[in-house]
């Protein structure tokens, strides 16, 4: 009786994966061809070297197979007595070697291709933190925070009874994408501010890894426009599957306007720049020693905006479902400056430690934003002189 169930079962369970969606789904038998000429050379030596390694195995198997039959016991067969041939030494020693060569040659060219990250179009640096990304553009001027989207929280979290399901692209989206132009060479510089992270966009090429105190280099060069979705593929603590990665493929011309918007340096030709841009007033006020107070509220919601709203919200709410404090009206923005300068330094409980991400300027505008915004009107400022004496 065992048996007979167990065979419905299985018969079950092949009937219900024979009518599932999954069972209707594309079939993909081979590496994805990509996005970029990498992937491209990537994919096509991936293909050649298959189709010489199945020649070879199905030549060996045939060989074999044949050797037993004709040669099996049943048919009286005598071994045949011989100690060397020369020739059959030649042939097995030139015979890999030419197979070996075929695929030696093209992957030392791709594997060179792979590594010349020189002479790039567009440079950019990357820093993975527990649990974002951030980017930086030197020869424009721009900076920025990647973070999970907002709804993917509230979804991941349950806030309003949002779902998974209900959210396009769940866990997979984030509030500030990477935009590169198409058809430039895009070079990275990747490291890590904590724990070791690893920046993989499938469709872009293989990843890297981002290691504290490395420097890793990797290109790309994308051939369509389009948007390309990766994740951080190390794992990096508890928000690991909360770090996804967003790369959009825009044209040169919107691209530009991209930069302008954010506050950088757009060239003005359709070429891009060779040489470094003027920084931006984000990256100026960020290294400055003083602020005033319209520079620290203007620096402050930059910071805030970039890092501080998806926990706490745009306008200081905060997620009170998800353990999220609001801002407004709270003991640590409307407390003891000190007190509220030393939790943004060394973070407390779920809040990570940004003493190692920001600059005292930008840490002392956060402070001052959060004290005098979102509702606060405490009215005292934060210096980076009382930022340097609390680290």
């Amino acid at each position: 009786m065992r048996l007979r169930g167990s065979g419905w079962s299985r018969a079950g369970l092949a009937v219900g994966l024979a009518i599932s969606p999954a069972a209707y789904a594309d079939w993909q038998m081979n590496l994805s061809p990509g996005a970029t000429a990498m992937t491209h050379q990537v994919w096509n030596l991936h293909t050649a070297m298959l189709a010489i390694c199945a020649t070879i195995a199905i030549g060996v198997i045939a060989v074999m197979g044949w050797s037993i039959l004709r040669h099996r016991k049943s048919r009286g067969v005598e071994p045949a007595e011989f100690h060397e041939s020369i020739g059959v030494e030649i042939a097995w020693t030139v015979l890999p070697f030419i197979v070996l060569a075929a695929i030696a040659i093209p992957a030392a060219s791709t594997l060179v291709s792979l590594y010349d990250t020189d002479a790039a179009d567009v440079h950019i640096e990357i820093t993975g933190h527990q649990w974002l990304w951030e980017y930086r553009y030197p020869d424009a001027g721009v900076h920025f925070y990647s973070r999970l989207a907002a709804d993917s929280r509230r979804a991941e979290l349950g806030v309003d009874g949002t779902r998974p399901q209900d959210v396009a692209h769940y866990l997979r989206d984030v509030d500030n994408p990477l935009v590169v132009p198409v058809h430039a060479k895009i070079g990275l510089s990747i490291t890590s501010a904590d724990v070791i992270h690893s920046w993989w966009v499938p469709a872009l090429g293989g990843k890297k890894d981002a290691i504290p105190g490395r420097i890793n280099k990797k290109w790309f060069t994308a051939d369509e426009i389009g948007t390309y979705r990766g994740q951080c593929a190390e794992l990096c603590g508890r928000g690991h599957a909360f770090m996804p990665i967003v790369v959009k493929v825009v044209s040169k011309a919107d691209y530009r306007a991209w930069l302008k918007a954010q506050g950088g340096q757009a060239p003005a030709a359709a070429d891009l720049p060779d040489a470094p841009a003027a920084p931006a007033d984000f990256d100026a006020l960020a290294a400055s020693d003083a602020l005033s107070r319209d520079e620290a509220m203007t620096l402050g919601k930059h910071v805030y905006n970039g890092l501080c709203s998806a926990c706490h919200q745009r306008d200081g709410s905060g997620l009170a479902a998800a353990g999220y404090p609001a801002l407004t009206g709270s003991d640590v923005a409307t407390g003891p400056i000190a007190a509220h300068i030393n939790q943004v330094i060394y973070g407390k409980n779920a809040m990570p430690a940004f003493g190692r991400q920001l600059t005292d300027a930008e840490i002392a505008a956060v402070v001052t934003y959060e004290r005098n915004a979102l509702g606060n009107a405490v009215g005292d400022e934060a210096t980076p002189k009382q930022v340097e004496d609390l680290r």
